[in-house]
C-alpha cells in the first residue's frame, strides 16, 4: 500500500514549522495539526492513514499517547513517533507500552528526525491488530534527569520494561540502580506484582543461600520453622539482585539453574518449587575482568546480560544537578518537616562544579543535612562549605601525608611501596568503616561501596599480616 503524507501533530507552531519544512525538504507530503483532535478527526476521515505520524505528548485537550491509543485500535500498523521536551520514566515508558516506533526528545536533530522518517519508510512495520494500551503505573521512583544521557537511558528502560527479558544495571557506586530496576519493574506487565530487592553483598554468605531459595523446618540449626526464600516472594514479578559480583561461587551455579529451569529446592526440602520471576541484576563491578579471574562463571554472565543498561555516573551529567538538588532540598524539608528551603545560584553552581564520588546518593545526602541544619530559607555557599569541605580539607591532608611519606620511603630506596601502602590503607580505611557502624560489617560494606564478603577476606588478610 502507497500512503501519501507524513503527518505532524504539535501545539507549538515554531516546532511543528521546522519539522514540516525538514521533512518537505527531504521529498516528503506533510500534513500538520495543532492538537490531537483535529488530526484524529482527519484520521478517521481519511481514505487512507499517513505513512508516519510524529505527535508531541503534551497538547491542549488530549495529548498525544490519548491519541496514539486511538490511531493503534484504529490503524495498528501506523508508525508513530512521540516527540515530548519532558523526558522522563513515564513518558517513555507510556508511549512504547502504547505501541510508539520511536521516542523523540525535544529539542532533536532535525536531520535525525527526517532520517528517522527515512528508516520508517524503508521497512515496513507490523503490529498486532489486538494491541491494548495500558494504564499508567503507580508513580516511578526519583529516577530524572534531562541530559542525553539521561533520555537515552529513560528510552531504554521504557523498551526494555515491555520485554520479558533479564537486564543487568551497571554503574558506579550511588548512582541509582536501583531506582532503575524499579522504575523497569512499575513500568512492566508485572507491575501489579512484587518487586523484590536483595543485596546479596550485605548477606552472610553461609545464609545466603537461604535467603534467596528459602528452608524447611529442621534445615539446620536455627531453622525452627519454613521459611520463603526471594524468588517465592517475588513470583509473578520481578527480583532484583543488586551486587552481584559479591555472589559466591557456589551460589552462582545455583542460581545459574534456576534461572535455566525456573525451579528449585529449598534448602533440606524435597518439594520441588516453580516461579515465574524476572531477574533484574545489578554491579559496580566489571563483572568480565571476574569472569576472566574465576570469580563470576561465564555463563551466569550470559544469563544476567540479555539486556545491559548503564546508569551514568552524576559528574556527567553536571545539567541534572540542579534539579535534583532542589529535588532533594524539598522532599527532605517535608519528611522533616521543617520550613522550605532553596538553594542560591552560586549555591547550584558549586555543587555543579564537584566531583561527586558518591554520585545521586552524595547528593541526596547532602541535601537531607541542609535541610536539617542550614539556618537560612537560601542555602548559599557558605551553607555548603558547612556540610562538605571539612572533608575536602581532611582529603587534602591525607594525601600530602601519603605523598611525604612515600618521598621518604623512596628516599631510602625501600621496595614494594606499592603493596605497602595499598595494606596500610586498607587496614585503616576498614577500621575507620567499623568504628562509625558499631563493628557491623554489612553496614561498613554499604559505606565503602564494597561488598560483605570483600570486606571480611580484607579483614581476614590484614589480621593474619599482623
Amino acid at each position: 500500500m502507497q500512503w501519501p503524507e507524513l503527518w505532524v501533530v504539535d501545539d507549538d507552531a515554531s516546532v511543528r514549522f521546522v519539522l514540516a519544512t525538514a521533512l518537505r525538504d527531504a521529498g516528503h507530503q506533510v500534513r500538520e495539526f495543532a492538537d490531537g483532535a483535529s488530526a484524529w478527526s482527519a484520521l478517521q476521515e481519511a481514505a487512507s492513514p499517513p505513512a508516519l505520524l510524529f505527535t508531541d505528548v503534551r497538547m491542549p485537550g488530549d495529548g498525544g499517547l490519548k491519541l496514539l491509543e486511538r490511531i493503534k485500535r484504529l490503524h495498528p500498523e501506523l508508525p508513530v513517533v512521540v516527540m515530548s521536551a519532558h523526558t522522563d520514566v513515564s513518558s517513555t515508558a507510556g508511549a512504547f507500552r502504547g505501541g510508539a516506533y520511536e521516542f523523540l526528545s525535544k529539542p532533536f536533530d532535525l536531520d535525525d528526525a527526517v532520517g528517522l522518517a527515512a528508516r520508517v519508510l524503508d521497512t515496513p512495520i507490523a503490529m498486532d491488530a489486538e494491541t491494548e494500551v495500558v494504564s499508567q503505573s503507580p508513580e516511578a521512583p526519583l529516577l530524572i534527569g534531562d541530559t542525553p544521557a539521561m533520555q537515552a537511558l529513560f528510552r531504554s528502560i521504557g523498551r526494555v520494561a515491555q520485554a520479558p527479558l533479564n537486564v543487568l544495571i551497571t554503574g558506579e557506586t550511588g548512582t541509582g540502580k536501583e531506582l532503575a530496576a524499579r522504575a523497569i519493574h512499575l513500568e512492566s506487565p508485572r507491575a501489579s506484582r512484587p518487586f523484590v530487592a536483595l543485596n546479596t553483598a550485605a548477606i552472610p554468605a553461609e545464609l545466603l543461600e537461604s535467603e534467596l531459595f528459602g528452608h524447611e523446618a529442621g534445615a539446620f540449626t536455627g531453622a525452627a520453622r519454613r521459611h520463603v526464600g526471594r524468588f517465592e516472594q517475588a513470583d509473578g514479578g520481578t527480583l532484583f539482585l543488586d551486587e552481584i559480583g559479591d555472589m559466591p561461587a557456589s551460589l552462582q551455579t545455583r542460581l545459574l539453574r534456576v534461572l535455566a529451569e525456573g525451579e528449585f529446592f529449598r534448602v533440606g526440602g524435597r518439594e520441588l518449587i516453580r516461579v515465574d520471576v524476572r531477574i533484574i541484576a545489578a554491579t559496580h563491578q566489571p563483572l568480565e575482568q571476574l569472569v576472566a579471574q574465576g570469580r563470576f562463571r561465564a555463563d551466569l554472565l550470559h544469563r544476567l546480560d540479555v539486556v545491559r543498561l548503564a546508569i551514568p555516573p552524576l559528574r556527567e551529567r553536571r545539567d541534572d544537578i540542579p534539579r535534583l538538588a532542589e529535588g532533594f532540598l524539598q522532599l527532605a524539608a517535608q519528611r522533616l518537616d521543617v520550613a522550605p528551603k532553596r538553594f542560591t545560584r552560586a549555591a547550584l553552581q558549586k555543587l555543579q562544579a564537584h566531583g561527586w564520588p558518591g554520585n545521586v546518593r552524595e547528593l541526596e545526602n547532602l541535601c537531607w543535612r541542609l535541610a536539617a541544619m542550614a539556618p537560612d530559607a537560601r542555602v548559599g555557599v557558605d551553607d555548603l562549605q558547612l556540610s562538605s569541605i571539612r572533608t575536602q580539607v581532611a582529603g587534602a591532608d591525607w594525601e600530602h601525608a601519603l605523598a611525604d611519606w612515600a618521598r621518604s620511603q623512596l628516599a631510602m630506596d625501600a621496595d614494594d611501596l606499592h603493596a605497602k601502602a595499598r595494606e596500610r590503607f586498607d587496614a585503616v580505611l576498614l577500621q575507620a568503616a567499623l568504628d562509625a557502624t558499631d563493628g557491623h560489617r554489612g553496614h561498613a560494606a554499604d559505606r565503602l561501596g564494597l561488598g560483605r564478603n570483600t570486606v571480611t577476606r580484607k579483614l581476614g588478610s590484614s589480621r593474619k599480616r599482623r
